[in-house]
């Protein structure tokens, strides 16, 4: 009965407006930057995913706008009929070559290619082993597959060992992120990787809020722990500062991601126009050191004038947590930063466990020094 879902609808959304965790979209008027303007009034922006300060770059922005004038608009179908043009082609050489693969396939989100990986890999009689942490996306891929999903303690590489251990005979794909998004901490990547190797299994990694950041010359996680798995997702939606993503993998695993992967097989590819700004956007990430530079001394500055605060939790990334821990507390803490001109999101369940709502703080390498002072003073003040 049609009745059936406007019932459902309505319960869902009134029992989570009860537990206080309605969530709303808010209308950003001049851009996702470091400093944003919401109903005519300007913040500073500690909520957003832009840590090298790419996405209101005039440098890339001409670069797309190139792009456009080369390529035009869209890429008018999927890659596998006409979508796929030579920027695509040049892109995934330049990241197979930058990470240290064989090839790389381009998909338009994160989301979409956690899930195309899973979905396409996996077979009954499979299991696959995730951190406990892992991204909403990569959650729901491994239940709706037709593997056995088993969860490892969070960064716990002897209860990874014990579940490999207890399904020898089982093919098994091992997944975590390189960086976990709502605690800023690392993966034991090295570790993770030698325990996988022993037990023959298959080694991912997602590395969305890693490459970029992290490792020589921003090659991210990987290459920071060195190592090599056996597949690597990066995203473009953060430091790169446009969107999309790529699985960097081996020759035949890329070829069958381009036959089976259903996200990449049907869905319209991204634009060419976006895929040269991305190798733009690459090339800056290369060579512009001083971005992590600033980054790094950024986030140090945050962490030695909050060091005496209670929930502050430091990180080697920009992310940077401050647990509260109920709901409303995060949310009164959050909007008292807004009234001092501060956009600091609080993250509430279901996104993170009961009881550890938090600010989730993240630095840009278009802050400044006196930015960072704004915000520390005014938590100190509050909390």
């Amino acid at each position: 009965m049609k009745q059936a879902f406007s019932e459902r609808i309505s319960s869902a959304l009134t029992l989570r407006k009860q537990a206080g965790l309605t969530r709303a979209r808010t209308v950003i008027e001049q851009g996702n930057q470091s400093r944003l303007s919401v109903d005519g009034k300007s913040y500073l922006n500690f909520s957003g995913n832009d840590y090298l300060g790419l996405a209101g770059s005039q440098e890339l922005t001409q670069a797309w706008q190139l792009g456009l004038s080369l390529y035009g608009s869209g890429s008018g179908a999927s890659p596998l009929v006409t979508g796929y043009s030579k920027p695509h082609a040049d892109l995934e050489s330049q990241l197979a070559e930058w990470l240290g693969f064989d090839c790389a396939v381009l998909f338009n989100s994160g989301f979409s290619a956690n899930q195309a990986i899973l979905f396409s890999l996996l077979e009954k009689g499979d299991q696959v082993v995730q951190d406990k942490l892992n991204h909403a996306s990569l959650m729901e891929a491994g239940i709706l597959s037709p593997a056995s999903m088993k969860r490892f303690k969070h960064n716990d590489v002897a209860h990874l060992d014990k579940l490999l251990k207890a399904s020898i005979c089982n093919p098994s794909l091992v997944v975590t992120e390189g960086v976990f998004s709502m605690d800023g901490d690392l993966s034991p990547l090295s570790e993770l990787s030698r325990v996988t190797k022993e037990n023959n299994a298959w080694f991912m990694v997602d590395d969305a809020h890693g490459c970029g950041v992290l490792g020589s010359h921003g090659r991210g996680c990987c290459d920071l722990y060195q190592i090599t798995p056996d597949i690597l997702v990066v995203t473009f939606g953060k430091a790169f500062g446009l969107s999309g993503a790529a699985v960097l993998c081996n020759v035949e695993c890329g070829d069958y991601l381009s036959q089976f992967a259903r996200h990449h097989v049907y869905s319209t590819a991204m634009p060419p126009a976006q895929a040269h700004a991305l190798s733009h956007a690459l090339s800056m990430i290369q060579q512009q050191e001083w971005r992590r530079k600033k980054l790094d001394e950024l986030s140090q500055q945050f962490e030695s004038e909050l060091r005496s605060s209670v929930g502050v939790i430091t990180t080697q990334t920009p992310i940077k947590p401050i647990i509260i821990g109920d709901s409303e507390t995060a949310m009164a803490l959050s909007y008292s930063l807004k009234e001092k001109g501060m956009w600091t999101t609080a993250i509430r369940p279901p996104t993170v466990p009961l009881g550890t709502a938090r600010l989730r703080v993240t630095l840009s390498a278009n802050h400044s020094e006196k930015d960072i002072k704004l915000l520390t003073q005014a938590i100190t003040e509050l909390r």
